[in-house]
């Protein structure tokens, strides 16, 4: 049974501005959501190390806060990382993103930072030829990354994805990449924010060119996942990607339907709503409304509950898990 004082609880998102950002983030966000921000917003943390609880018992408590009380039961065997072991968040570019890469664990803890940034994309939305650089083509080097810098051309260097809503892509650490306008994308990644720009289309920011170089490699194995249909009692489940840090589920539900979730005790995660609203039942019968550009965070020592979709509306939602 799980501990009633950390039963599962939604968090209230933390918004980034970004020069490359959105200003409108309907229908994931109102403006009152938001608030006055002087840059428009490029990510919306949901489980950020900042972001609040606003249900249950650790209301107003941030996830940090909340991990240091409760090591054991929120992260279970993550309970040495000392924080919530994923780090998910919704994209809003509206511009280009910088061309970047993230360092691995080794080459991390090397510049004293606890772990790397492996990272995947789900695609929500996509306008009409949306795309990512995913990846150096093959034969660049180095100095061809160097030489692009001056030449304005770093784009050029780089395979293209061109993204339809449904799409993941994998990015593991060490890729070089970056992600194009016209996207809604939902991240799931380790809890890292270690970012080399590597180039940035002349805007005047700081570059990491060859910090960048350094925790590059040549070939990865980042690109579009193919998704694998799971066995589920009610509605449907799909496996978006399973790597070494992160699993992605996608759960389809029909309107007033249940799921019931027994397969991941024992590990902390969180769940996302992407379409519809529902309903989070715990193992005490305590609710928590599930509502979209939220996370609700499942502690490690909630071995079962269940999923209620609302009985207006089919329901769809993602879980992410370590």
């Amino acid at each position: 049974m799980s501990n009633p004082a950390l039963a599962p609880f939604r968090l209230r998102p933390f918004f980034s501005p970004r020069p490359w950002g959105r200003r409108n983030l309907a229908p994931w966000y109102s403006a009152q959501q938001t608030g006055e921000q002087a840059e428009p917003i490029g990510e919306a943390w949901l489980t950020g190390p900042q972001s609040v609880a606003e249900t249950g018992a650790c209301t107003g408590k941030t996830l940090a806060e909340i991990a240091k009380e409760y090591p054991e039961e929120l992260l279970g065997a993550w309970r040495e990382e000392g924080e919530f072991p994923l780090l998910v968040k919704l994209l809003f570019p509206d511009d280009k993103l910088s061309v970047q890469v993230h360092p691995d664990d080794a080459k991390a803890q090397a510049i004293g930072q606890k772990r790397g940034k492996t990272e995947c994309w789900y695609t929500l939305q996509a306008e009409p030829g949306a795309s990512v650089s995913c990846g150096l083509k093959p034969g660049i080097t180095a100095d061809d990354l160097r030489a692009a810098v001056t030449s304005n051309s770093m784009e050029d260097l780089l395979q293209q994805i061109v993204l339809s809503k449904g799409d993941m892509v994998f990015v593991d650490a060490g890729t070089v990449h970056a992600i194009g306008p016209g996207l809604t994308l939902l991240e799931t990644q380790q809890t890292s924010d270690t970012t080399y720009r590597m180039y940035d289309y002349g805007r005047p920011r700081e570059l990491h060119l060859e910090q960048g170089i350094a925790a590059m490699r040549e070939k990865t194995e980042a690109g579009l996942v193919t998704p694998e249909v799971l066995p589920s009692a009610n509605g449907t489940a799909t496996r978006l990607i399973k790597q070494r840090y992160f699993t992605v589920d996608r759960f389809d539900m029909s309107q007033g339907n249940q799921l019931a979730i027994t397969d991941v005790a024992g590990k902390p995660h969180c769940i996302i709503p992407i379409e519809g609203s529902g309903v989070l039942i715990d193992s005490h019968g305590t609710r928590t409304e599930l509502l979209p550009g939220t996370a609700t965070v499942v502690p490690a020592s909630e071995a079962a509950y269940r999923i209620m979709a609302d009985k207006g509306d089919d329901f769809s939602f993602i879980r992410s898990t370590p």
